[in-house]
């Protein structure tokens, strides 16, 4: 049985450091709604510390980050790789503390065979390059390609380079789901290790969930996964959003706030990467598949 406690320590002090970029990968096995709720949370409790802060929306199906706050519709990095405007007009700040920017990728183009080759995806590819060097730490809103073949869509190397975490929930689906992409991220990626984040759920919950998955994928897939911790299910969560403001902003005292600015603390004391992001780099954007 994994240690939840040890990995969640160990994991997290190694989060977040080492040379820039410090760039965060989120995928999700939940609704699209709570990954949201979830990034603008953790984006506002990291700003609340003292961090910089930047959300990039990778999403190509338009229901992203950007989208949640209002700011789908605005100029995005692939107008900045294509010289059509500056950096600085594609970083939005947003009330809650961070600054947010959308790739700008449609699904068309994602699905196109010749993405990969073109040069549109290399100069959008040193585009966030330069865009997460300047910044202080990058969380990108990733996603599943919904094309049918059930593949991972990382517009841009880094992203695939980057720490990847996924968000799993209490329920038998989304544990279900969260194992099959981490599954599928193997077969491309090969042997790397991943973070388990657990939301709607308290800690106790939330260490069965990541005993149970972390030793499936190390007896299965000879993978490691490392805590990234849990945020429970809060009503407060929701009243906040509706107010447009981040849940430790306008109730500090909720459990989720909690729980938050304990995630933040301890990303931001982190000293070295926690999910091996210097194992590899890759040279070419993937879009993986089953």
């Amino acid at each position: 049985m994994a240690n939840f406690d040890f990995d969640q320590a160990e994991g997290l002090r190694r989060m977040l450091a080492g040379p820039k970029p410090r760039v965060m990968t989120f995928l999700s096995a939940t609704p699209q709604d709570d990954k949201g709720a979830m990034l603008i949370n953790l984006g506002a409790s990291l700003a609340h510390v003292g961090n910089e802060v930047l959300l990039v929306d990778a999403s190509s199906s338009g229901d992203g980050v950007a989208s949640r706050l209002g700011l789908a519709h605005g100029a995005t990095l692939r107008d900045v790789a294509r010289q059509q405007c500056g950096l600085n007009q594609v970083i939005h700040q947003v009330p809650q503390g961070f600054g947010v920017a959308s790739l700008g990728l449609p699904n068309y183009l994602m699905d196109s065979p010749d993405y990969a080759s073109d040069d549109d995806a290399r100069r959008l590819a040193k585009t966030f390059d330069v865009l997460a060097r300047q910044s202080g730490i990058v969380l990108v809103d990733g996603e599943v390609d919904e094309g049918g073949q059930g593949g991972v869509c990382f517009p841009v190397p880094l992203m695939a380079s980057s720490d990847i975490v996924v968000q799993v929930s209490t329920s038998a689906t989304s544990i279900k789901a969260a194992y099959s992409l981490i599954k599928r991220l193997n077969q491309e990626l090969g042997r790397r290790p991943f973070g388990i984040l657990v939301t709607g759920a308290s800690e106790n919950e939330a260490k069965v969930v990541y005993d149970n998955m972390a030793q499936a994928a190390s007896r299965y897939l000879a993978v490691k996964l490392t805590s990234m911790g849990s945020v429970p299910a809060d009503e407060y969560l929701h009243r906040a959003a509706r107010l447009g403001r981040s849940v430790v902003d306008a109730f500090p005292l909720a459990g989720a706030s909690v729980a938050f600015r304990g995630l933040a603390e301890r990303l931001a004391r982190s000293a070295a990467p926690v999910l091996g992001s210097t194992l590899y780099q890759t040279g070419s954007p993937h879009h993986f598949s089953a």
